[in-house]
């Protein structure tokens, strides 16, 4: 628990410290801002700043920094130092300087922002890049919600037919009428379930492992049959929300479109990426606890849920918010667990829909027009579905390849973040370190992971080294002819 509470206190200071520091080194001001100018009932639309900042945090958070932790803390308590060096230097810097970036450039999504930086070749790539990540990120927040709601009572196919109707409704009408309502009650949900368990925890104090004692992978320790992958760069893909996302990117924008001020992006931005950190913490903590405690008294809730590293996520959430928090808990798990991913999945396709729109540079007023884009979308994510739904490891297939595309995303765009930072002759460093250390972790990833090439560690390692330094080249060349062009 003393790990746990020198994360939280470290959390806390880098907002106050590290999140004013990346805020001068963008230098807000007073200009205005695309939710006055471009002012459109539907998309561009001046919200209150209290609900910008509960809306942010339920679009990137969702059910990431809870799933995400529970599977990251099998690793140990290392999950803590890749939660608060993650969130602080990158996760957070992340955040705050897409949606400040999308507030100079008109409120544009991540594809034209990485395109203006970046070239138009990679422009066109990230635009199919992202829409698909958009598309699995909404699909697979169907058939998990469905699957739980199911369990309670209907078939799984009502479920996903009603929250399929959901999405084009939520996607199709202005922000302010659904997302703007309902949005900050959900993360207003998400927040007191995560502040119960976090003074439960002060209460009883449970024994966990703490850092400096268990500083190695607990999960290949203690189950080496069932739990095979290193913590480099496994962890660092299993734990995105809390750390770092390149699907906050995506979802920035639409928030960027309704500030009326410059000066509010920190707490907003670099804000609620610190609390989305805060409550991966509390769950990594608890999954410490279900996991390692002394004893692990977490396996004695489980009755019919298999038991060791196979039970699931959600399984961990239900049982320790029932076992906690008794019938609140109960009401709460099941909006961390189905409320969650389903607000996550509308503004998926409502980011997917803007990104297209602007591509196109297609009129999003006439509601006509956002059906021809809409229907497409959905049409895609109706066929991964099936998919999904006729293979009995869909999702797991599915949610393997969101995961490390989605921090593939976060590679882009810190790129891009850098380049911004270094032509406008800001500290470029706050940007460049995060984007040389996710190239290698997503390079890596991809030459030993399973899903990918599957090479041995002894070639995939030096590959993962090989792509670091090609780009630490390839950055240095381009510096070296972007100064000469500057003087």
């Amino acid at each position: 628990m003393i790990t746990f509470l020198l994360s939280l206190v470290a959390l806390v200071f880098g907002y106050f410290l590290y999140g004013r520091f990346v805020e001068r080194v963008f230098a807000p001001d007073d200009r205005v801002t695309p939710a006055v100018a471009k002012a459109d009932g539907l998309d561009y639309i001046v919200l209150p700043d209290w609900k910008i900042f509960m809306i942010q945090f339920l679009n990137i958070a969702g059910t990431g920094p809870i799933f995400g932790a529970i599977m990251g803390a099998k690793f140990g308590p290392v999950a803590y130092l890749w939660i608060v060096f993650g969130c602080i230097f990158a996760g957070a810097t992340h955040d705050y300087l897409t949606g400040m970036l999308s507030m100079r450039h008109g409120g544009a999504g991540l594809p034209e922002l990485i395109g203006h930086y970046l070239g138009k070749t990679t422009k066109s790539v990230m635009l199919v890049f992202t829409v698909l990540l958009l598309i699995m990120v909404g699909t697979v927040f169907v058939y998990s919600p469905a699957e739980i709601l199911h369990s309670i009572g209907g078939e799984t196919l009502m479920w996903v037919i009603i929250i399929f109707c959901y999405y084009i409704i939520a996607t199709m009408l202005p922000i302010d009428k659904i997302i703007g309502k309902v949005y900050p009650l959900f993360a207003f949900s998400l927040l007191f379930m995560a502040g119960a368990l976090m003074i439960w925890l002060f209460l009883h104090w449970p024994t966990v492992p703490e850092l400096w004692t268990n500083f190695y992978n607990m999960g290949a320790a203690t189950e080496p049959d069932t739990w095979k992958d290193a913590i480099f760069p496994a962890l660092f893909i299993t734990i995105a929300c809390g750390a770092i996302s390149g699907f906050h990117a995506t979802q920035s924008p639409l928030m960027a479109r309704c500030v009326k001020s410059e000066k509010m992006g920190r707490p907003i931005f670099y804000g609620a990426m610190i609390t989305e950190g805060i409550v991966a913490l509390i769950w990594a903590t608890v999954s410490a606890w279900f996991f390692y405690g002394d004893p692990a008294p977490g396996y004695s809730l489980i009755a019919d849920a298999t038991a060791g590293f196979h039970t699931s996520a959600p399984a961990v959430v239900n049982l320790v918010c029932n076992e906690w928090l008794g019938v609140a808990g109960a009401v709460l798990a099941m909006l961390g667990v189905v409320a969650a991913p389903i607000t996550s999945g509308d503004t998926a396709f409502r980011s997917a829909r803007l990104i297209v729109a602007e591509w196109l540079k297609l009129n999003q007023r006439p509601i006509a027009k956002r059906l021809i884009i809409c229907i497409p979308l959905f049409a895609v994510s109706i066929g991964m579905l099936v998919w999904q739904m006729e293979n009995p490891d869909g999702f797991n297939t599915i949610w393997q390849y969101f995961g490390w595309s989605n921090q593939a995303l976060s590679v882009f765009t810190l790129w891009a973040l850098t380049v911004y930072l270094v032509r406008h002759k800001k500290v470029f460093w706050i940007t460049l370190i995060p984007a040389f250390f996710m190239t290698t972790v997503c390079s890596t990833f991809l030459f030993i992971s399973k899903q990918a090439f599957h090479l041995p560690d002894t070639l995939g390692y030096p590959l993962g080294g090989v792509c670091l330094v090609v780009a630490i080249i390839w950055f240095a060349v381009w510096y070296k002819k972007e100064m000469k062009k500057q003087q």
